[in-house]
C-alpha cells in the first residue's frame, strides 16, 4: 500500500517481477508526455525510500536530483536502443559515470555467490543499487523483456511477457489501436 502523499508506482498491467520491478517503476517516474514523478530533491528521497534504497531521512539536493533524472533517462533511451537494434552511446557513458560514482563493487554471501553492489552511500548508492538490478537483469535475461512503448508521447516501460518477445506497445487497446489507426490514414491519404 503507498503511503499518503506518495505516487503510486506505474507498472501498468505488464509489471516486471522481482527487483527489475523497482527499475520498472523508476524508468515510468516520468512519460512521453512530460509528465514528472520527481520533481524535486523530496520527491525523489521518498520515492528511494519507498523502494527501501536510502534512508527517509537522507538529504538529497539538486544536482542528486539532475543525476537521478539522467539515470532514469538513461535506462530508458538503452531500453529503446536496445529494441530498435542500435546503440546509444551517450546513455551508456551517463550509466558508467553513474557506476563509478556509486563505487560499485563484486561481493560475495556466505554461500559465495557474486553479487554487484554500490560502496557508496546516499542517492549515488541508490542509483548504483538500480544499476546493480539491471546488471543482474540482463545477466538472467530478465531487461530483454522490459521494453518502452513504441508510440512516442507514450513513452511507457513495460515488461513483455509475450513467448515470442514481440510486444511492442504498453497497451494494445490504447497504444497499439492508435499506432494502427494512424498508419491506416497515412497509407489511405496517400491513395486519396
Amino acid at each position: 500500500m503507498d503511503k499518503p502523499g506518495t505516487v503510486a508506482d506505474r507498472l501498468g498491467d505488464k509489471p516486471a517481477d522481482g527487483k527489475l520491478r523497482i527499475v520498472h517503476a523508476f524508468m515510468n517516474t516520468r512519460n512521453g508526455d512530460g509528465r514528472e514523478d520527481l520533481p524535486n530533491p523530496d520527491a525523489l528521497r521518498d520515492w528511494l525510500a519507498r523502494h527501501e534504497l536510502i534512508s527517509a531521512r537522507a538529504r538529497l539536493n539538486n544536482a542528486d536530483l539532475e543525476q537521478a533524472r539522467s539515470v532514469r533517462d538513461a535506462l530508458v533511451r538503452l531500453s529503446a536502443a536496445r529494441q530498435s537494434g542500435r546503440q546509444d552511446i551517450d546513455a551508456i557513458e551517463t550509466l558508467n559515470r553513474a557506476a563509478r560514482r556509486a563505487q560499485m563493487a563484486v561481493t560475495f554471501d556466505a554461500d559465495g555467490r557474486g553479487q554487484v553492489r554500490p560502496l557508496a552511500p546516499a542517492s549515488d548508492g541508490a542509483l548504483g543499487s538500480i544499476i546493480a538490478i539491471v546488471f543482474e537483469a540482463m545477466n538472467d535475461g530478465t531487461w530483454d523483456r522490459l521494453k518502452i512503448c513504441r508510440d512516442a508521447s507514450c513513452a511507457f516501460a513495460f515488461y513483455d511477457r509475450s513467448k515470442n518477445h514481440s510486444g511492442t506497445w504498453c497497451d494494445i487497446a490504447v497504444c497499439g489501436n492508435v499506432a494502427k489507426a494512424r498508419s491506416f490514414r497515412a497509407r489511405h491519404a496517400k491513395h486519396g
